[in-house]
């Protein structure tokens, strides 16, 4: 079945309020000792995002209908846009998320409707393992291991047994 999609009739959520919190995927146990043992508890991290849309009554009735029926009653996963560290400024990317819970509101402010919900992001974004070294590098990881590599065939070689 496919994955339902957050309604493009629909505003994306305000930036008032707006904020990511993610989940520890570290377990701690007390030793004996006093110190404590660390470990990772799980591997998928999930991360859970602090939203709020102002809407008028028109969209505020098919958020609703769509909540309840699109995406069954907030339990179905869906592609929503989401703002994230990842998104370059003024870009939202799509991301599979949930509602963790029922949504708040709607509450009337002035002439529209605020609801207010916690989504569930399904995999905590970050750059991959390669984008995150070449961060840290300054130059590309391919660059960097071609001109380690030369290093090393400059100064690891025997004399004669060059290929």
């Amino acid at each position: 079945m496919a994955l339902a999609e957050y309604p493009t009739a629909l505003p994306v959520p305000l930036r008032e309020g707006y904020g990511l919190r993610h989940v520890s995927p570290l377990m701690r146990t007390e030793m004996q000792s006093g110190r404590e043992r660390q470990r990772k508890r799980f591997t998928s991290v999930p991360t859970m995002v602090s939203v709020a849309w102002l809407l008028s009554e028109h969209q505020a009735q098919l958020f609703e209908a769509w909540f309840r029926f699109g995406i069954a009653d907030g339990t179905d996963w869906f592609k929503c846009p989401v703002k994230t560290s990842l998104d370059e400024s003024g870009i939202v990317s799509w991301y599979e998320v949930r509602f963790t819970d029922i949504y708040k509101g709607p509450e009337l402010v002035g002439l529209d409707w605020r609801i207010t919900a916690e989504l569930e992001i399904r995999e905590r974004q970050t750059l991959s393992e390669s984008d995150a070294i070449d961060l840290m590098l300054g130059v590309p990881i391919g660059e960097f291991n071609a001109d380690l590599t030369d290093i090393a065939h400059r100064y690891y070689t025997i004399p004669g047994s060059e290929a």
